[in-house]
């Protein structure tokens, strides 16, 4: 896919620019980064190479960016896992909201709740009857602590008063886990990115309880909302920014920004967007940082009340 040039005169880029991605090649950032790189080369005339650093539980990226020249040519592609992990900061080789200037955010899309075919469970409301029944023994599985998909699993819990077990992310795959069902003394349920989750959606391994955000899925357009599907106001995407090391001058984050959000209003990014399911976040970067601040403030809320329930 080749974008419609957005041209801009100004000094920066001059070299190619390297977009560095904590996940491996395939994922749903790697295909967002690609397809982003692509439009910025057009528009800049310079290279913009997409580079998969995954390893140390997805940290790996951000600590290379974060200890790069601050000159805006080595940017970080990350989810929400990002302003997320703020709530970790002790634990981690760099501070994910002092050491980074968000530039850009990107899109948002919804996640799907599944549970494995083998449980039994279709329905929101048979799988609050069953962490009822067995309170404590129902367990669900995520990308890690304070990712995501731990944590949107962790407001559906609060929000629907479920006491079920965190499986710890580093003893399973998610998705193989919880196909493999309760039956197999593994887990039940999860929330994943859709398009990770849609061939075993298809072959009948996971079953869709509901997606993550009002808006139906145009990828899942059967599958409700949790909000329609008896959790009332839940809405909790997986989103996706661009940030800069800290001290990046600000006349750069600018025209990052800038070219950035010119390149998301193509014609043909925009149509490929729809296409995977990509709503385009519209934001200054100084909304865009204000808008981190609040997620890892919701993070932290959330990680603290799972922690604290041992979950």
């Amino acid at each position: 896919m080749s974008s419609t040039p957005v041209v801009h005169d100004q000094a920066f880029p001059d070299r190619p620019v390297r977009i560095i991605d904590p996940f491996g090649a395939g994922g749903g950032v790697d295909v967002i980064a690609r397809a982003l790189a692509r439009g910025l080369a057009a528009a800049w005339g310079e290279p913009v190479i997409v580079e998969n650093h995954p390893g140390a539980g997805s940290t790996a990226a951000p600590a290379l960016v974060a200890h790069a020249p601050p000159d805006g040519y080595t940017l970080l592609i990350n989810t929400s896992a990002q302003a997320y992990s703020a709530a970790r900061a002790g634990e981690l080789p760099y501070d994910p909201l002092r050491d980074f200037v968000p530039v850009a955010a990107l899109t948002s899309q919804p996640y799907v709740l599944v549970a494995g075919a083998q449980s039994g469970i279709a329905t929101i409301d048979e799988l609050a009857a069953a962490a009822s029944d067995r309170p404590g023994e129902i367990r669900f599985a995520s990308a890690g602590i304070g990712t995501g998909t731990h944590l949107a699993v962790a407001k559906l819990n609060r929000d629907l008063g479920i006491a079920a077990a965190h499986t710890p992310p580093a003893a399973t795959d998610a998705i193989t886990d919880v196909i493999a069902g309760t039956a197999a003394g593994h887990t039940t349920y999860t929330m994943l990115p859709i398009p990770p989750a849609a061939p075993y959606l298809q072959d009948g391994g996971l079953i869709a309880l509901g997606v993550s955000t009002a808006r139906r899925s145009r990828l899942l357009p059967d599958v409700p909302p949790l909000t329609e599907a008896g959790v009332a106001g839940f809405d909790f995407p997986i989103w996706y920014g661009i940030w800069a090391p800290a001290q990046t001058p600000a006349g750069i984050v600018s025209t990052l920004a800038r070219d950035i959000a010119d390149t998301l209003a193509t014609a043909e990014l925009s149509e490929w967007l729809t296409q995977h399911d990509a709503d385009p976040m519209h934001m200054s970067p100084a909304e865009f940082g204000a808008f981190v601040v609040s997620e890892a403030e919701r993070a932290a809320v959330l990680l603290s009340a799972s922690r604290a329930q041992g979950r």
